[in-house]
């Protein structure tokens, strides 16, 4: 995905606290995204840079169109999309993360960071990330956590020096054994304490962590947390034998959200589920607190802000694990998009709906509501193409 200059990239927010859950009625501000899929948000002060597999975009009223390849950017108050934040990547953006300085970490077939003022490449960044895709992109600090399924310089997952790019000494932690054919690191999520990785390994540094494992980043070396699930050993559908997803942490840091794809699987799988997990529980049997089951729909993405757990996919309902492919006893209709009570792990009445498509690939909660990227053009019933916004009330 190297620019039509070079590449870079990262994802990195700090988990954002709502005292409310967001309203349904998406801003009317947003711009909006033409064609292809959103697959990454993120937000650098007041500006939203937005990454995909995509060629055009409008703003909101639909009186201009731009082109953007891959890569845009446009103001969280007004919605005026940027004219000197214009980079051209030749292909896709899976992963984006704010960094120092008024500048953009962007990940795809490679990784690069970007100047905001004006969508050029810092060359002091030199990260040497090949081999593979970054998917996934978490920053604290002066280190930056990279995912995917890239071979260099280290193996689908690495820490890095967040100013030079070169790879951390004291973080050497290898996913394993995997599922499929390479393996690859789907999501991470950041605590204080805690890197939570969720992919398609099944050991981490050859301790068995099937699809999912924390890793302690407290000591100068990092280590494989003493946490682990089982909930994650079982098969779903033979054409996806990996099918853990989107994860989120807590604001707090106490616990966490996976969702995942794989099929029907009935109330004793967790394919095409949300389930949350407790940050810092020990030992080898770890069980989800909650699991919410779709009956037989993919779940991508997932945002957690203390008063909700949206969980957004190609969905058509919540609370059905008895359902295959229809709507079991007990499933609540929620096209696409949906809340969880965080505490009781049942769909909240909130429910504004959007075009199911393949899916939402993005969820970035901020202090003003949640952004969510899709592939496709219906969001709180009105017409949003693949970006859109639900403030908070």
């Amino acid at each position: 995905m190297l620019a039509r200059t070079t590449l870079a990239a990262l994802v990195a927010v700090t988990p954002i606290a709502h005292a409310r859950v967001v309203a349904t009625n998406p801003v009317d501000s947003t711009p909006h995204v033409l064609d292809g899929i959103v697959n990454a948000i993120t937000v650098v002060g007041d500006t939203v840079v937005v990454g995909g597999a995509f060629t055009e975009v409008s703003d909101a009223s639909q009186s201009f169109t731009v082109e953007r390849d891959n890569l845009f950017a446009y103001d969280l108050r007004t919605g005026e999309i940027l004219p000197t934040f214009a980079p051209s990547f030749t292909e896709p953006v899976y992963a984006l993360a704010p960094g120092a300085g008024d500048t953009v970490y962007v990940g795809g077939s490679g990784l690069v960071r970007l100047r905001m003022a004006d969508g050029s490449v810092m060359e002091s960044f030199n990260p040497r990330v090949s081999g593979g895709l970054v998917t996934t992109l978490a920053r604290s600090g002066s280190k930056l956590y990279v995912g995917g399924d890239f071979t260099s310089p280290r193996v689908a997952l690495a820490r890095l020096n967040a100013t030079t790019g070169v790879p951390d000494s004291g973080f050497t932690i290898r996913p394993g054994a995997p599922r499929t054919p390479k393996v690859k690191v789907h999501a991470l999520a950041l605590s204080r304490d805690r890197l939570i990785v969720d992919g398609s390994f099944t050991t981490l540094d050859g301790l068995p962590r099937n699809q999912l494992g924390l890793i302690d980043i407290t000591p100068v070396r990092a280590k494989v947390a003493d946490w682990r699930t089982d909930a994650y050993a079982a098969a779903c559908m033979k054409a996806f034998p990996s099918y853990v997803r989107g994860l989120d942490v807590a604001p707090d840091g106490s616990y966490f959200v996976v969702v995942t794809t794989g099929g029907p699987g009935g109330g004793r799988k967790p394919c095409d589920s949300a389930a949350r997990f407790e940050t810092h529980a020990a030992g080898a049997g770890v069980k989800p607190t909650w699991v919410n089951h779709t009956g037989g729909d993919s779940l991508y993405s997932v945002a957690v802000t203390g008063a909700a757990v949206y969980v957004g996919g190609h969905q058509r309902w919540m609370d059905n694990p008895q359902g295959r492919d229809s709507a079991g006893p007990g499933a609540v209709p929620r096209e696409g998009i949906a809340a969880i009570h965080p505490v009781s792990g049942k769909a909240l009445r909130w429910n504004p709906g959007r075009e199911r498509g393949i899916g939402v690939k993005a969820f970035l909660a901020h202090k003003d509501g949640l952004l969510v990227g899709s592939d496709t053009t219906r969001l709180g019933r009105e017409y949003h193409a693949r970006i859109g916004m639900f403030p908070l009330p």
